[in-house]
């Protein structure tokens, strides 16, 4: 019986012990950030929803010596509503729409650019010598007098334009000239006949 145990004891010593399942408790310092971060998410989203006017207040306040917020994003305004069809490159589409590039409408008159922006344009159009005969929405409807100025500066300086910007005063003249209307400009006929 003795040998027995001798061997018993033998292949327990070859043997590798039986895994065991350890606990490793999360480090207090984890439990710590994880529980600050939770604090001020709740917070901040409280104090934004019951709150929102100190929230707004306090991000729109202009600080000493700051300068003030700058207007309308032009190229942003044209990404978003004019580049699916003149392209973001300004060149338009060849028999579809017309290009901006060096465009006798965006470098001529401002007054006409501003009033194609207010109010779109429908049919015969000649650009650059070729012919176009499509439409353009209105904006005038959908856009401030400072975002359509913005998206007319933008417009009038790139895609080898160099035209002087577009006045936010001079686009609010053209829309309180053109009073209720709401109707495209009928062609390029109409759009150089028009006072």
């Amino acid at each position: 019986m003795n040998r027995r145990f001798q061997h018993d004891s033998l292949i327990d010593l070859r043997e590798h012990a039986e895994p065991g399942e350890r606990t490793h408790p999360v480090p207090w310092l984890l439990w710590i950030t994880v529980l600050s971060l939770t604090v001020w998410g709740a917070s901040y989203f409280w104090l934004e929803m019951y709150w929102p006017e100190q929230g707004a207040a306090a991000s729109t306040a202009v600080q000493p010596g700051a300068a003030a917020a700058p207007g309308p994003d032009g190229a942003q305004i044209f990404s978003s509503r004019c580049a699916a069809c003149h392209q973001a490159t300004g060149s338009g589409l060849p028999g579809m729409f017309p290009p901006l590039a060096e465009s006798e409408w965006v470098n001529g008159d401002a007054h006409k650019l501003a009033d194609i922006l207010l109010l779109g344009i429908e049919g015969a159009l000649s650009v650059k010598g070729a012919n176009f005969n499509g439409t353009m929405p209105t904006f005038g409807g959908t856009l401030s007098d400072a975002e359509i100025a913005a998206v007319g500066s933008y417009v009038r300086s790139r895609f080898g334009n160099h035209a002087p910007a577009l006045d936010a005063v001079l686009v609010k003249a053209e829309r309180d000239r053109l009073g209720r209307r709401a109707t495209p400009w009928k062609g390029d006929a109409e759009l150089k006949s028009a006072q």
